[in-house]
């Protein structure tokens, strides 16, 4: 079950104190990384990926796609939705252009997953855009629950699709056929669904999820994101929040 409701400045303000793993505010870039175990080039920009969770100024996601299991390997964690955001990314920008490993930053420039360099100036980049990144969004896992808050943009402010992204923040799989044959590779910050909470209005709003319905398999953390235009025609990251629903016992690397 998901409840919404309108929350006051001094709710958000409990959240921040009461709550443990309340995500660290003011991110400044989310990166989404498509990837496939069935792609050569893709290990070294799955490493770096790995780097970049560490950045709490950086939410960092892995969406592993399909497009390459005909090569041999079909890829274990790939969804097929991730895949038509790839190409819907593309579409919009009319570049048409869709590759492993490619990284898509902030919803607008993509670069080569692999080129930190290339990465960071995409960041800098799309920075120049003052919609990019520019909601408060919290996310808090606590008793029980995920809580998801979001400050009120100024008016004229663009609006946008609330999405929460459960993830498992590291998978090593074993690879047993394609190119990568014989390589064990550990990916980071696994996004293995998206769950649509409702459509950003400029409005202050919350929503609730209980835990229980989000913590399966390796699901151990989540992210969300704001997001301009529409699923089939994503636009800018207007904000986005990530937090962990337990203290992992082991880096995971």
């Amino acid at each position: 079950m998901l409840r919404r409701r309108l929350v006051s400045a001094t709710f958000v303000a409990v959240i921040l104190i009461t709550s443990h793993g309340v995500s660290r505010a003011g991110p400044k870039a989310v990166l989404e990384l498509f990837t496939s175990q069935g792609c050569s080039s893709c290990p070294p920009a799955d490493r770096l990926l790995g780097d970049f969770a560490d950045d709490t100024s950086i939410i960092a996601l892995s969406l592993p796609i399909d497009i390459w299991d005909y090569l041999g390997w079909k890829d274990t964690l790939a969804l097929a939705g991730h895949s038509a955001r790839q190409r819907a990314y593309a579409e919009l920008r009319g570049d048409r252009q869709v590759y492993t490993p490619q990284m898509v930053v902030n919803g607008s420039v993509h670069v080569l997953g692999s080129d930190r360099p290339a990465i960071e100036r995409a960041i800098a980049q799309t920075k120049h855009n003052t919609a990019v990144m520019s909601l408060p969004v919290l996310a808090s896992a606590g008793g029980g629950d995920l809580t998801v808050t979001i400050k009120g943009a100024p008016d004229g402010e663009p609006g946008g699709e609330v999405w929460l992204c459960p993830l498992s923040t590291a998978i090593a799989v074993a690879i047993g056929r394609g190119e990568n044959r014989g390589r064990t590779v550990t990916y980071h910050n696994v996004v293995r669904s998206w769950r649509k909470l409702g459509n950003f209005d400029g409005s202050d709003s919350t929503w609730t999820i209980p835990l229980a319905q989000l913590e399966k398999d390796d699901i151990d953390g989540a992210a969300v994101l704001v997001q301009e235009g529409t699923r089939d025609k994503p636009g800018i990251i207007l904000g986005g929040a990530f937090t962990p629903f337990r203290q992992l016992t082991t880096d995971g690397r």
